[in-house]
C-alpha cells in the first residue's frame, strides 16, 4: 500500500513511516510530497494520507499522528507505547513529556540540515527509532 505525507520530514513524518513499515504494513511505499499536494496524491495513487491537514491520520485529541496510528491499529507492545511518549513530546508542544523528547526533536530538525533527500533521511533515522525502541525494551525490563 502507498502512504503519503508532507515532504521535509521530521519527528512524526519519520516516526510514522518507521511504525508503518515495522508494525502495520511491511510492504508500504512512503511518498513525500508538498503539503498542498498530499490529499490530491492520496486520491490519485489510492494512498493513505497521514500527518498533513485533513489527512486520514493526523493529530487527534491531543495525540500526535504516531499515537493515533498505534491506537487505530490496536498496537499494544509496551516498548512501543513507551516510545510513543518520547515521540509525543518531540512532536507536540508537550516537549517535556520525557527526558528524551527534546533530544529527539533536535535530532529530527538537525537531519533536515544535513540530509536533503526525504527517503534517505527516513532510511538513516530509522536506525535511530530502532535504537530508541530497543532502549525502551531494555528500560521496561529494568536494564
Amino acid at each position: 500500500m502507498k502512504w503519503v505525507t508532507r515532504e521535509k520530514p521530521k519527528t512524526d513524518r519519520i516516526a510514522c513511516p518507521w511504525l508503518i513499515k515495522r508494525w502495520i504494513d511491511p510492504e508500504a511505499e512512503i511518498l513525500y510530497v508538498p503539503r498542498e499536494q498530499v490529499l490530491e496524491v492520496a486520491k490519485r495513487e489510492e494512498a493513505i494520507s497521514f500527518d498533513a491537514p485533513n489527512a486520514k491520520y493526523g493529530h487527534r485529541d491531543g495525540k500526535c499522528t504516531f499515537e493515533v496510528l498505534i491506537e487505530e491499529y490496536k498496537l499494544t507492545d509496551p516498548a512501543l507505547l513507551e516510545l510513543a511518549k518520547i515521540v509525543h513530546g518531540a512532536d507536540t508542544s508537550d516537549l517535556q513529556t520525557t527526558l528524551q523528547s527534546p533530544g529527539l526533536r533536535a535530532i529530527g530538525e538537525g537531519f533536515l540540515h544535513v540530509v536533503e533527500d526525504d527517503h534517505e533521511n527516513l532510511r538513516i533515522q530509522s536506525y535511530l527509532y530502532d535504537a530508541l525502541y530497543a532502549w525502551c525494551q531494555a528500560k521496561l525490563k529494568g536494564m
